[in-house]
């Protein structure tokens, strides 16, 4: 049978995704960009067959490259997050979309926590102070978690998995999510929102998720802790929120745009901790990653269902030009 050609447009050397990829062995011929640009994209994608996708978003597989890839069959996400695909114009194609879900959800839980608790009990300002030659035992008014608050946006496994660590530290836990669920705690959002002690966000982006919490609107004094994507949060309101003193901290793994500029006011303000969105990056997650993406990139060239598609195509995936080297 003649080999799949998949398409890798990860941002790593060719020789790393050749080398990740070898388990696949000769049933896919694997190809890359000649460059790391829109144009060399549209350029390779009429002969790709399987997309393994970009998790940078640079090379993001909108409705011009789906209307460019008249053979493609499948799109493998190796991420959690797939802003930047056009699930609409993939699905229409007939192109099912996969991501990797759940890999990152201890490490990115985790993340969340220890963000909260750094920020609670003021672990920032306290570093600063004493390698400043200060000691301000009175000054900080740290906090305890336990007893607060925390509202979860967005109840996937990322969120299941904040839930069940805060709530192991004795906090009442709540969450909004777009999908009902059985759990208990579900609250509107502008109630979970104006009612939170400590706010974690980690839902998708999506164009009904783009400025989906307004800062402004949460608890004076409240804690806002984003590991979701920068966008969901409305990051001029945030920054009001955090110069007027509204809320007691920030903690950011993500940002709209990637890395922050030079002049971005979150980098200078207060009580803001800064992370370069790397909650979800661990060696555990990362292995946890690789193999879900050969597992599903396996189970398509066997013809057994893929796991985790998001846009509603069909998990099985089909040949869109039948193998005529063996009659």
């Amino acid at each position: 049978m003649t080999p799949w050609t998949l398409l890798a447009l990860p941002p790593l050397p060719e020789e790393a995704v050749r080398g990740l990829l070898a388990p696949l062995g000769d049933r896919v011929e694997v190809r890359v960009p000649a460059a790391r640009d829109r144009a060399a994209l549209l350029a390779a994608l009429p002969s790709a067959e399987i997309v393994l996708g970009d998790w940078t978003g640079l090379l993001a597989v909108d409705a011009e490259a789906v209307a460019a890839a008249p053979r493609l069959a499948f799109v493998q996400q190796p991420s959690v997050g797939v802003d930047g695909h056009d699930l609409t114009a993939l699905a229409a194609a007939g192109v099912p979309l996969a991501n990797t879900a759940g890999v990152s959800a201890t490490a990115v839980s985790e993340w969340c926590l220890a963000a909260a608790l750094s920020l609670a009990r003021r672990l920032p300002a306290a570093d600063a102070a004493v390698r400043a030659g200060g000691w301000p035992q009175l000054d900080l008014r740290p906090r305890e978690l336990s007893g607060l608050g925390v509202g979860v946006v967005g109840f996937g496994p990322i969120g299941a998995a904040c839930a069940r660590l805060f709530r192991a530290l004795g906090c009442r836990v709540s969450y909004w999510t777009r999908t009902p669920r059985e759990e208990p705690g579900y609250l509107d959002l502008e109630e979970l929102v104006a009612g939170s002690d400590v706010l974690v966000v980690v839902i998708a982006l999506a164009p009904g998720t783009r400025g989906l919490v307004d800062p402004r609107r949460m608890k004076r004094g409240a804690l806002l802790v984003n590991a979701a994507r920068g966008g969901v949060v409305d990051q001029a309101a945030l920054v009001a929120a955090l110069r007027d003193g509204h809320l007691g901290g920030a903690a950011l793994d993500v940002f709209e745009t990637e890395p922050p500029p030079a002049g971005d006011p979150l980098l200078h303000l207060p009580g803001v901790l800064l992370s370069p969105h790397v909650a979800g990056v661990t060696p555990e997650a990362t292995g946890r990653l690789v193999e879900a993406t050969l597992a599903n990139l396996e189970a398509a060239l066997d013809g057994r269902p893929v796991a985790d598609v998001c846009n509603g195509v069909s998990p099985r995936i089909e040949r869109r030009f039948p193998d005529t080297s063996v009659i």
